[in-house]
């Protein structure tokens, strides 16, 4: 492993944090609180830092959902997740992990739907999920989440689906705050 390399590779990306690998309740947990203190200690506006914090916490807990409901393994049920710094100073919550080819395709497709609404829209999209009754037995957790973070951007999210040779996929998706 070329740990050098990695370093390189971050600090060129702006990668301010990066995790890979199964991610469990206390885990998210802790990682929230090392990028909420990495925030503060960057002087982050409070808004901002609540923004990207609640993005990660959003994501990494829909990955986990995901993989229980999956009843993936300890290793297909692992997680990427990233937090950068751009050139313009925002925030990029990437995260991204392995799910089921049909899965992945609607979820690129529901996020190409939010990258269409602009801010009203995503509003009254919010409001009007909000009043939905919830579907306890429904494998998506991820409809108020992903307008949440949609509603927090300051850009379209953008995801993308990898098909790789096993069926399934790599889904990654990325929110600029």
């Amino acid at each position: 492993m070329d740990l050098l390399s990695m370093r390189e590779s971050y600090l060129s990306q702006r990668i301010m944090l990066c995790f890979n690998g199964p991610i469990s309740r206390s885990l998210i947990e802790e990682i929230g609180n090392a990028l909420r203190n990495y925030l503060n200690s960057q002087q982050a506006t409070p808004s901002a830092a609540m923004d990207v914090f609640a993005a990660y916490i959003e994501m990494t807990q829909n990955i986990r959902h995901y993989s229980r409901v999956k009843g993936y393994d300890e290793e297909s049920a692992s997680a990427t997740v990233a937090v950068a710094k751009n050139e313009d100073g925002h925030y990029m919550v990437s995260a991204g992990n392995l799910v089921e080819l049909e899965d992945g395709e609607k979820l690129v497709a529901t996020i190409e739907t939010l990258a269409d609404l602009d801010k009203q829209e995503l509003k009254k999209a919010y409001k009007q999920q909000l009043r939905q009754p919830r579907d306890e037995d429904s494998n998506s957790g991820a409809g108020l989440g992903l307008l949440d973070i949609a509603r927090k951007s300051s850009q379209p999210m953008q995801a993308s689906l990898k098909a790789l040779p096993d069926g399934r996929g790599f889904f990654s998706l990325t929110a600029t705050i």
